[in-house]
Parts: structure tokens; sequence; C-alpha cells
């Protein structure tokens, strides 16, 4: 089975929902829950986990680009990554 059938598969497209909701809600409700210890952010990482959050509904709702370099750049892999590199965020700035 290809990588591009595997990741079309309803169960997957209902993860993507799964990790992108409570993140992009938690950004637009109470961005300072994503504050470093000295009350920054990191806007670098803050707009990869964006990037993530949007693959991750792109996803969910099920668009799959067409051309190449846009599949790679919206993939569900690299997106739920970087979902896992917010809730890391979250947990590193609870915890400090």
């Amino acid at each position: 089975m290809s990588d591009i059938a595997l990741s079309e598969r309803t169960p997957l497209r209902a993860l993507s929902w799964l990790l992108a909701t409570p993140l992009a809600l938690l950004l637009l409700i109470h961005p300072g829950a994503m504050l470093d210890s000295q009350g920054r952010y990191s806007h670098s990482l803050l707009m990869l986990v964006m990037w993530g959050v949007s693959n991750a509904f792109i996803h969910g709702v099920g668009f799959a680009p067409r051309h190449w370099l846009w599949r790679a750049i919206f993939s569900p892999w690299l997106g739920w990554g970087l979902c896992g590199l917010g809730y890391t965020l979250l947990y590193l700035a609870r915890t400090a």
C-alpha cells in the first residue's frame, strides 16, 4: 500500500482533527499558554506549530493537493510532527 493511500484513510483524518483542534483553540483563546519561562514567545517555533495545525486541518477536511510540491508542504505526516512539537512546547511551558 502506498504512502498516499495510507494517509487518506478516515481514522487518520480524524487523528488530524483531534491533533489540530485543541492546539488551534488554545492559540486563539489563550495564547499566553505558549510563553516560555521568561515570558516570551518563540515566534519561529510558533510559526512551525501553526504550519502543523494548518496541515492537520487541510488533511482532516479531506483536501489533497495534486502537485507534488504542495503535497510535500501540506503532508499530514509533517503536520502531525509539527502538532507534536506544539504539544511539547505547551508541556514545557506548563512545567517551567
